[in-house]
């Protein structure tokens, strides 16, 4: 089917838009959401910028509940947030289990109430020759990046959508706008997650709900202790702590 004159008029007019929009932004950038008394659910809590995402929260006065598959890291992370003097909830969850994503979900629910902001972080990396990588290996990483966003997502933004508010943040990769050697199945699973995204962001939009927020973050190299030797030949490779100086740079893809 051919485009109409004025359907191509009007995607002109739209580009158009969005590059005098974007340039607006760099010079005068939206304002910091107030997150106080929000109640923020963030995956791969337990380490790396999971846990530093949680702390931030804590310090900004959001109610946290953590999810991670190791239980004692959660519990470190979630002590730490209590001396930060905010509610917190801790569960035992693997996100790759549409099982135990479903039945945690119902315990939140049950528990704390709904969702106002779910970040997607947890992750995983292998990484190596793409000869040489294992097929588990490389099933695991997209099963964790890539489909347990579909789980969490199917799980949390209904009532976001019925109240037509909330956010959801996933968290991505440098390697999703530029593919790194030696990564290709992880660069592959960070893809996915951006184009997840962008998709869930015109769904939510064509379904008339401008109060419910998708958002991605491509954060740039940072040593989680999930990368042996990781290097940079551009920039230093940060620290999780140190990576809060920059909203882009938050971690090497994994939590």
């Amino acid at each position: 089917m051919k485009a109409s004159v004025g359907e191509i008029i009007s995607l002109l007019m739209k580009i158009i838009y969005f590059y005098f929009e974007s340039f607006y932004r760099l010079i005068v950038p939206p304002a910091r959401q107030d997150v106080r008394g929000k109640k923020v659910l963030i995956t791969g809590a337990g380490h790396g910028i999971g846990r530093e995402l949680s702390l931030e929260f804590a310090r900004l006065g959001a109610s946290l509940i953590l999810w991670d598959i190791n239980k004692e890291n959660n519990e470190d992370t979630a002590d730490e947030v209590r001396r930060v003097g905010v509610t917190v909830h801790s569960y035992v969850c693997d996100v790759t289990s549409t099982d135990d994503v479903h039945n945690t979900a119902d315990r939140v629910r049950r528990e704390v109430g709904n969702v106002d902001i779910l970040v997607n972080n947890a992750g995983i990396l292998y990484g190596g020759p793409v000869l040489d990588m294992q097929e588990k290996h490389i099933r695991r990483t997209f099963e964790v990046n890539t489909l347990a966003h579909f789980w969490t997502v199917r799980e949390f933004l209904p009532p976001m959508l019925e109240a037509n508010k909330g956010v959801i943040m996933n968290i991505a990769s440098a390697s999703a706008k530029s593919g790194t050697a030696f990564l290709v199945d992880y660069s592959s699973s960070k893809y996915a997650v951006f184009g997840f995204t962008e998709a869930l962001r015109e769904e939510i939009d064509r379904l008339g709900k401008p109060g419910v927020q998708a958002t991605v973050v491509c954060p740039f190299f940072v040593d989680t202790g999930l990368c042996k030797y990781p290097k940079s030949r551009f920039d230093p490779i940060l620290t999780p702590k140190g990576s809060r100086r920059c909203t882009c740079r938050d971690d090497f893809g994994c939590s």
